[in-house]
């Protein structure tokens, strides 16, 4: 059998690219349709056992690489087919049907692209879950970590894997039709072997069904969003400190008479800027977190007290601002966060410093456990501005959440959570 295609039948190159692609696609559409159902039962809390999240990874893995996998082999097989005589259909002179199937072509060989393209940037500007299986990478050049941007490819990526799989159907339902009903050989000229067919002189041509194909696209992309299923536009979220009350900070020490109000003033931080984040390790990979909505009360002087406090810190957290990437949800449910539940954590400590180090000592609640802790800090004051940054690594079992993976390879122990802003004086 040739490699090279004629005007009557199909090389074995075109034929082996047409099966591998068929192959591929077979098993990626059904795993990820499968990883889903598993994922929106761990969200749901319905199933979110161990197991349960390893499975999702599993499944979500070969998704992802098979996917990848159908990108690259549809380029080849496009670049192939683009230097190669197509085959004329052997209906052509039957013009709707051979529009139709034109169409679907274009279909076929579009969505084989644009579907895995779409899946791909979602992933690459996913933090975390699930990571495609090869040596080159998780990311893609000039696709940024961007919340908004993975919801919309996510998005594009599920409408156009339904206009994928509907003209697989009638691609599949095409050739049974040829072989069945027209007894021709249409399909078996794609088997092993050499089958010639000499094509109708009349054919469909390429423009009509190409315009046809984009208007399908089109008009499935308008679906999508006549239901509200693309996210809408938004802009950076910033925290308005100068609307948040400070908490009041009162002396314990009776014999210390209450400061005046310009002392306390002089004092009293007001954070202008800063990020709140936290750092897990899932299957491996870190996957890096931040809270939009937290709010900090600060009291600090360059002296300290007769105790040896410089201040002190009350900073309330709102955990469902919490972005987490892929698993966000996820980490809302009851077996982690439980947001419905425990909607705000909370650390409360004193500024102290040892030699050169400045610690906050004190307290952080998260759901219904209270750990005492101490966070290093980096401090710097220029005038009435003063900058800050720190590290904490925390155990997740000392707070009970994930408390049903036991797996540390499945999801770490440890968790990093990481501060730094800018406040003013006064």
């Amino acid at each position: 059998m040739p490699r090279h295609n004629s005007p009557t039948t199909y090389g074995s190159v075109a034929k082996s690219f047409h099966w591998l692609t068929a192959l591929l696609i077979l098993s990626a559409i059904p795993l990820g349709i499968i990883a889903n159902n598993v994922a929106h039962g761990i969200t749901t809390g319905v199933a979110a056992t161990e197991a349960d999240i390893a499975r999702a990874y599993l499944l979500f893995s070969l998704h992802k690489t098979i996917g990848v996998s159908v990108f690259f082999v549809a380029l080849a097989r496009i670049f192939w087919a683009l230097s190669q005589t197509k085959p004329g259909l052997l209906n052509g002179n039957h013009k709707a049907e051979a529009l139709a199937a034109e169409t679907v072509h274009w279909l076929l060989y579009g969505s084989l692209v644009v579907v895995p393209l779409s899946g791909w940037i979602h992933h690459a500007a996913t933090t975390g879950f699930a990571p495609i299986w090869w040596p080159f990478g998780q990311n893609l050049p000039f696709v940024p970590k961007e919340e908004h941007l993975a919801e919309l490819t996510g998005t594009l990526h599920y409408i156009l894997q339904w206009v994928l799989i509907g003209a697989l159907l009638l691609h599949i339902a095409g050739a049974v039709k040829h072989h069945v009903i027209d007894g021709d050989a249409t399909l078996r000229r794609m088997l092993p072997g050499q089958t010639d067919a000499h094509p109708t002189q009349k054919q469909p041509g390429h423009f009509l069904p190409f315009i046809a194909a984009l208007a399908i696209w089109a008009a499935a992309m308008g679906g999508g969003a006549y239901l509200g299923w693309f996210p809408q536009s938004h802009t950076v979220e910033t925290i308005e400190l100068a609307e948040i009350e400070p908490l009041e900070i009162s002396e314990t020490n009776e014999d210390v008479a209450s400061p005046t109000d310009e002392t306390t003033t002089e004092n009293s931080w007001q954070v202008q800027d800063g990020s709140l984040n936290i750092v897990v390790s899932q299957s491996g990979s870190d996957v890096t977190g931040g809270f939009a909505d937290w709010a900090a009360a600060i009291a600090y002087s360059e002296t300290a007290d007769d105790t040896g406090k410089h201040g002190s810190v009350d900073v309330e957290i709102n955990i469902a601002s919490l972005s987490l990437g892929a698993v966000t949800d996820q980490a809302m449910a009851a077996d982690y966060f439980n947001v419905g539940t425990f909607p705000t954590a909370q650390f409360v400590a004193d500024l102290v410093a040892e030699g050169e180090q400045m610690i906050a000592r004190g307290t952080l609640t998260i759901r219904d456990q209270s750990v005492p802790v101490d966070i290093p800090f980096t401090l710097k004051i220029d005038g009435d501005i003063a900058t800050a940054a720190g590290e904490l690594s925390v155990d997740r079992r000392d707070f009970n959440i994930g408390k049903g993976v036991s797996d540390e390879g499945t999801l770490g122990f440890g968790v990093s959570i990481q501060f730094n802003l800018t406040a003013t004086r006064g």
